[in-house]
């Protein structure tokens, strides 16, 4: 056994780990500056010999963790990023390899409702600004009729910052992406499902607003009853 012990496990990257990395080894290497722009999808693709699916999926993925902005009419831009986090936080990305969608989300439900429970205790009046702030913004996407997956996982990703655990908010920055993704391939979200959503979100903020821990955590349970639901049925 000890001999065995030796080996490394082979980590096998999809076309997209592989642009994330690329794109990672640059701004690391000080290639890419904050507000520098990316090439364009179809130069990307080109240059990388890959659809423009996997560019597309690899940029969603560093938008959604805050390491890249997608201006209208300006393209694709690189936030101002902390290196040292950033690095960790991507090896850490890049290692949920075909991960289990009931997994993912039982470990969100989990970290959802002590998320809120702490929101509701330690919420500031800044942390309530910047929910609401993404709550108007879901509400917006919805009334535009156009897809709102990343502003409702924003609002979500704001009461684990209201929650004040560090270590938790990382934990969703890992695998909230995943899920999303996830979202999309399987069309789970629809125009009801999203109306409803907005609903339950008002109902989770006035609970955070009003410190009533008890009511953040059942609105927020009932509120991931669907996808926990539909998560099973994955199985």
């Amino acid at each position: 056994m000890e001999l065995l012990e030796n080996f490394k496990t082979i980590e096998v990257e999809t076309p997209v780990d592989k642009i994330i990395r690329q794109i990672r080894g640059l701004i690391i290497g000080g290639y890419l500056k904050p507000g520098d722009k990316l090439p364009s999808e179809r130069k990307l693709s080109e240059k990388l010999g890959v659809g423009r699916t996997y560019i597309r999926d690899a940029i969603k993925k560093l938008e959604f963790l805050g390491i890249l902005n997608t201006l209208p009419q300006s393209g694709v831009i690189i936030n101002g990023v902390d290196i040292s986090a950033m690095e960790g936080l991507l090896s850490n990305v890049m290692k949920i390899e075909k991960p289990d969608f009931f997994s993912l989300v039982e470990t969100r439900v989990m970290m959802e409702k002590f998320s809120v429970q702490q929101a509701a205790l330690r919420r500031t009046k800044d942390d309530i600004e910047k929910l609401e702030q993404a709550l108007n913004a879901y509400e917006l996407k919805i009334k535009t009729g156009v897809p709102a997956e990343n502003e409702d996982f924003t609002f979500h990703l704001r009461i684990a910052e209201a929650g004040h655990n560090s270590v938790v908010k990382t934990m969703m920055l890992i695998i909230l992406p995943d899920i999303l993704s996830i979202y999309r391939r399987d069309n789970v979200c629809d125009d009801s499902t999203f109306t409803k959503t907005v609903n339950e979100h008002r109902l989770i903020l006035e609970a955070i607003k009003n410190q009533d821990v008890e009511a953040a955590n059942l609105h927020m349970s009932k509120h991931l009853e669907e996808v926990l639901k539909f998560s099973k049925s994955k199985l």
